[in-house]
């Protein structure tokens, strides 16, 4: 793994599918991600998860971790304080076309949800004994378990990819958009725009030991990187700029920004801020 040295630039994890993401300085790698990324998602009555595609008002729920304890606050409430070691009634829910078990997180949460959003609304964490698996399709024979995410454990995206991206949307007369809009985990500098498309897998010497990453499939993309996260509206700048140069043979002509990515060792090692990453080209 000698063709290309990159770094982490930014790591950030999601602790509840779909609201605004957490930039952290390190993170602890496990099974299904990083540790609590998408651990937590908002249902509605019949289990059927929430997401910014058609509730953008998401974003504007921001997570901070505190010792012990999840902290949601959004505008016009006061916030909601979740223990991290908190599992409610078992339930079950749908992630996609995924049924899943899952813990509800009590009436103080749902209300919580519920008020904000103006519908009748369930905060549930994902069970830790469910095994939900990333598709074998592009995976192979790695068993990669994840939790609320869409589909994958990981998501990487190189900054020069989105430095161009800024580039044709301020030569289109819009604004600049940050990273936390395509919700990455871990953002990687010293690339190309691009460069992370064609790589294999990602190894990391990591303080406690070494971690690779294998990049399996690239991210097709949705409306929510249409979504502003300062005010949860949604313009489609963003999504017609990246379809006039990013349609993914790959993907059937879907746009594509970003890869997503799997666990192939370092479970329970930490990944940080400023790691230097090798890498070869997968073709």
């Amino acid at each position: 793994m000698s063709d290309i040295a990159c770094r982490i630039a930014a790591l950030h994890i999601h602790p509840v599918k779909s609201c605004a993401g957490i930039a952290l300085d390190e993170t602890r790698l496990v099974e299904t991600g990083a540790e609590l990324d998408r651990a937590w998602m908002v249902v509605d009555a019949r289990g059927e998860m929430l997401t910014q595609r058609t509730w953008p008002q998401l974003a504007l729920v921001t997570p901070r971790l505190r010792p012990g304890e999840l902290v949601l606050r959004a505008p016009g409430m006061l916030a909601l304080h979740l223990r991290l070691d908190a599992a409610g009634a078992p339930t079950r829910v749908r992630v996609f076309r995924d049924e899943v078990r899952a813990h509800d997180m009590g009436d103080i949460a749902a209300q919580w949800f519920s008020d904000f959003l103006g519908h009748r609304l369930r905060l549930v964490r994902f069970d830790p004994d469910e095994r939900r698996l990333a598709s074998r399709e592009w995976t192979g024979r790695l068993e990669a378990p994840t939790a609320f995410a869409d589909g994958f454990p990981l998501l990487v995206l190189g900054a020069a990819s989105l430095a161009e991206l800024n580039a044709r949307l301020q030569r289109a007369g819009h604004a600049a958009v940050g990273s936390e809009r395509f919700r990455p985990n871990v953002v990687l500098d010293g690339l190309e725009a691009f460069d992370e498309d064609h790589l294999d897998e990602l190894a990391i010497d990591g303080d406690d030991g070494p971690l690779v990453l294998r990049l399996v499939k690239p991210c097709v993309r949705c409306t929510i990187p249409n979504v502003d996260p300062a005010s949860g509206a949604s313009a489609p700048a963003v999504g017609d700029t990246l379809a006039t140069f990013r349609a993914d043979a790959r993907m059937n002509g879907g746009v594509t920004f970003g890869m997503n990515a799997v666990v192939v060792a370092g479970v329970g090692r930490r990944l940080r801020v400023g790691q230097a990453v090798r890498s070869n080209y997968r073709f």
